[in-house]
C-alpha cells in the first residue's frame, strides 16, 4: 500500500465517523502494525485494518453515549 492510499483511507474514515483525522491516523497506524506483524498475505490488509478502525470508532462512540 502506498502512503497516498493510507491517507485517503484515513480521511474517508474520519469523514464517515466524524472523528478527527489525527485520531483516525493513530488508530490506523496502530492497527496496521498489529495486523501486519507476521502476516504472510498483505493483499486485503488495508480493507481489514479500515474495517477494524471503523468498528472501534463506532464502539467507542456508543460507549460514550
Amino acid at each position: 500500500m502506498t502512503q497516498l492510499d493510507a491517507e485517503d483511507i484515513v480521511k474517508e474514515i474520519a469523514a464517515e465517523t466524524n472523528a478527527p483525522v489525527d485520531v483516525v491516523l493513530k488508530m490506523y497506524a496502530q492497527t496496521w502494525d498489529a495486523y501486519s506483524d507476521g502476516a504472510r498475505v498483505m493483499d486485503y490488509l488495508a480493507v481489514l485494518v479500515a474495517r477494524r478502525v471503523r468498528e472501534d470508532l463506532r464502539s467507542n462512540r456508543k460507549r460514550q453515549q
